[in-house]
């Protein structure tokens, strides 16, 4: 009878050491939120400060200041900017819906133990991730066998298939959809297509949402192809646009000879600070907006997805 009245005694000092332990983390959690906002909010501040602002007192969260010369130094370029967003917003979705049919069907067929190819695919798949042929070899391959030169294939394809997308996919096939299911579809008569569109495909939301948002990011940041093979203004991207604007603004400033007019149209200051926090918020801007709405999946598809090999 003591021993049940110290254990009712102890319980209450435990559940309150479990309560405090539960504030402290929270407390780091909180801080260390904080300290990754800050730099998020230093740009956004930042590019509605103006230059002069800023080359006299540095980035403060409190400028003396404000201008929108940074944004309007990107906004000035409204119509190709336009352009460059639908252009990006087409290679986002259809890169990423492609890749991800191309790489959930290729997990299924290496996640399958009955398929005679399942060894020799999954080693094919490594290769590319061990050795690389190199930028120069991709680009003449690209242009002078594929003849792709400024088109849009070359701003999708590239990216379409990863090797460690398709891994986190095969790894949740495997230990998240029972096997016992797809056997069952057998034995109903169900073909490889149909099991995998009806049954394995649906199953695997959670990781086609992770891998998914991954892709789209890659997608939107990517610049790099489209400055190789682009060449027509109706097919740039919006970061090549961004980069091409970051240009601009290097050489008014570093060339002596640009014409007073040009330095008024920006509003006396050429705002290199301000509007390199501008193109900042343009970019990031849409993926901020769409990660609060994919982060359940995404932790949960990378959580499922990388317990077992």
């Amino acid at each position: 009878m003591s021993k049940k009245i110290k254990n009712a005694d102890l319980a209450p000092s435990r559940r309150a050491q479990k309560g405090i332990g539960q504030y402290i983390l929270t407390f780091f959690l909180l801080l260390y939120t904080l300290f990754c906002t800050l730099p998020v909010v230093l740009v956004f501040i930042s590019a509605f400060t103006d230059e002069k602002t800023i080359n006299k007192n540095g980035f403060s969260f409190f400028p003396e200041k404000w201008s929108l010369n940074g944004i309007n130094a990107v906004l000035r370029y409204g119509k190709q900017l336009m352009t460059s967003y639908g252009v990006t917003i087409f290679i986002t979705v259809a890169g990423t819906f492609l890749g991800l049919l191309v790489m959930s069907m290729f997990a299924y067929s290496i996640s399958r133990k009955d398929f005679k190819l399942s060894k020799f695919l999954s080693v094919f798949l490594l290769i590319p991730m061990l050795f690389n042929g190199g930028q120069l070899s991709g680009y003449i391959v690209f242009t002078t066998m594929y003849h792709l030169k400024d088109s849009l294939w070359l701003l999708i394809l590239p990216l379409c298939v990863s090797t460690m997308n398709v891994i986190i996919l095969r790894t949740f096939i495997v230990n998240s959809i029972p096997s016992e299911l797809m056997e069952a579809a057998k034995i109903d008569g169900a073909g490889e297509y149909r099991t995998f569109f009806q049954i394995t495909l649906p199953l695997m939301k959670p990781s086609l949402a992770a891998v998914g948002f991954m892709m789209a990011t890659a997608y939107w940041n990517d610049w790099q192809n489209a400055l190789l093979y682009i060449t027509t203004d109706s097919k740039k991207p919006l970061q090549l646009l961004l980069v091409n604007i970051q240009k601009s603004i290097e050489f008014l400033l570093n060339n002596s000879n640009v014409p007073t007019a040009a330095r008024a149209a920006m509003g006396g200051t050429i705002p290199q600070y301000s509007a390199t926090m501008a193109t900042v918020i343009v970019v990031i801007g849409p993926i901020m907006i769409a990660y609060p709405f994919f982060q359940k999946y995404f932790v949960k598809g990378l959580t499922v997805g990388s317990v077992k090999g």
